[in-house]
């Protein structure tokens, strides 16, 4: 499956939590699209991931202007 634009391998049926945390993320702290498609958080536990599935993490940064 694709990440972020790189190609990665992961076992079949990976759901979309056991990958943010096997790539690192909060999820708290991400939004998920799968093939264009926002995640509800609700569905990361039950959201299967195929191989030939396009993912893209965002994650939120703190801050703000002065």
């Amino acid at each position: 499956m694709k990440i972020n634009g790189v190609q990665k391998t992961y076992a079949d049926n990976i759901s979309v939590s056991e990958l943010l945390k096997q790539e690192g993320y909060l999820r708290e702290q991400v939004a998920v699209e799968l093939n264009e498609e926002i995640v509800s958080k609700d569905a990361y536990d039950t959201s299967l991931l195929k191989d030939s599935d396009v993912v893209e993490v965002v994650s939120f940064m703190g801050g703000g202007s002065r």
